[in-house]
């Protein structure tokens, strides 16, 4: 065999390899079929997930080399152009569109009824029946989601269609601690106004905690430690001295108020010890007998019902599944919460002004919360 039959040889065995493999790359011969994806998922803000993928690039919605399955023509389409509560996006197929394309999505708390729309992004590749047009089987022009748009390529034309959907990484941040929960529906075309081949479905269930971000929270005082002025008040009638203050104060859980329980507890931080209530407010000269003491008590009111807090003694707040809500935004926090409003009374009970020192009285309390560390 002369030098040149030798390399018609090698070349002959080298096509034999390599043709298998390009082959190989088409996508496969896939028909429409509807499908529900359930995403089901749950992390702390201190981990975020980052993308949420739903379809991989160049997911296979269709691919047939029978032409008359006009599957190089598919694309989606929402139920609403207007409303996102099962995903807003073009209603009816389109043309002559470029470039990615983004589906609005309404998130409901399930807690609170707090709802949040989020952006799904996601466009169409088209496949193609070889390897022509972009050196494999896939136009890599993009087109939105719902784009009917089809093209010939170096002599082919399409014959299938991929897409890819995610939920990007800054979306997710925007939801905060809770139980969130969206449906969206997706329905796929082949031809502009037909009637739909298949429906997409995607249920999500996400559990968000935010531990790091747990809270005692005075509205009044928003990034001070609170100064509350207990107006004992002077009654010339009885000559005795006492009052009651009402303050403001709402409980976050960083578990969108979800926790099984909420532990409060208060604790006198005067230096001295307290008199009989549990609290006592102390004449600013420095003394330390009866006459330059006054007491207090403190008691949370918890969904109506009062709690009587004793010095140093944890109270569980239990029902917080179920008590009232308050939307804040917390310091430090750029999207608002919902909070348990459990407001804390001090009240001076009524003493002769005759066994008390003239002059100012000063306390100082500390209020602590602890949250159960299982997860709702």
């Amino acid at each position: 065999m002369n030098r040149r039959g030798v390399w018609a040889v090698m070349l002959l065995m080298a096509l034999l390899v390599v043709m298998p493999k390009a082959w190989g790359q088409r996508p496969p011969e896939t028909h429409p079929v509807s499908a529900t994806q359930n995403i089901v998922m749950s992390w702390d803000r201190s981990a975020m997930p980052g993308d949420i993928e739903l379809w991989a690039p160049r997911t296979v919605l269709g691919y047939s080399t029978d032409t008359s399955s006009k599957y190089g023509g598919l694309h989606l389409t929402c139920q609403s152009s207007s409303n996102s509560i099962n995903g807003r996006c073009p209603e009816v197929g389109t043309e002559g569109e470029a470039g990615a394309g983004s589906v609005l999505l309404t998130f409901v708390e399930q807690r609170s009824g707090m709802r949040t729309e989020l952006r799904l992004d996601g466009h169409l590749n088209r496949a193609m029946p070889g390897r022509r047009c972009s050196g494999d089987s896939w136009s890599s022009a993009a087109i939105p989601l719902w784009s009917a748009s089809i093209w010939e390529c170096a002599s082919e034309w399409p014959i299938g269609t991929g897409a890819q959907l995610h939920l990007p990484d800054n979306e997710v941040q925007r939801l905060v601690a809770g139980k969130w929960r969206a449906s969206l529906a997706l329905d796929l075309h082949d031809e502009i106004g037909g009637t739909p081949l298949a429906r997409y479905n995607f249920e999500f269930d996400l559990t968000i905690t935010d531990r790091n971000a747990v809270s005692i929270y005075f509205p009044a005082f928003h990034h001070v430690t609170p100064l509350v002025q207990l107006n004992a008040a002077y009654d010339p009638v009885s000559q005795n001295i006492g009052g009651r203050t009402a303050l403001e104060m709402c409980l976050y859980d960083g578990l969108g108020s979800q926790a099984q329980y909420l532990g409060v507890t208060v604790r006198d931080r005067s230096g001295k010890p307290p008199g009989p209530s549990g609290y006592s407010l102390w004449h600013t000269d420095g003394g330390s007998d009866d006459t330059r003491r006054l007491d207090y008590t403190v008691t949370l009111d918890h969904n109506g019902a009062p709690v009587p807090m004793p010095n140093g003694v944890e109270q569980q707040l239990h029902g917080i599944d179920t008590a009232l809500l308050r939307l804040v935004l917390l310091p430090g926090m750029s999207q608002p919460v919902f909070c348990v409003p459990t407001p804390i009374t001090f009240d001076i009970p009524r003493v002769p002004i005759s066994t008390q020192q003239a002059g100012t009285y000063f306390g100082e309390l500390q209020v602590e919360l602890r949250v159960p560390t299982v997860t709702p």
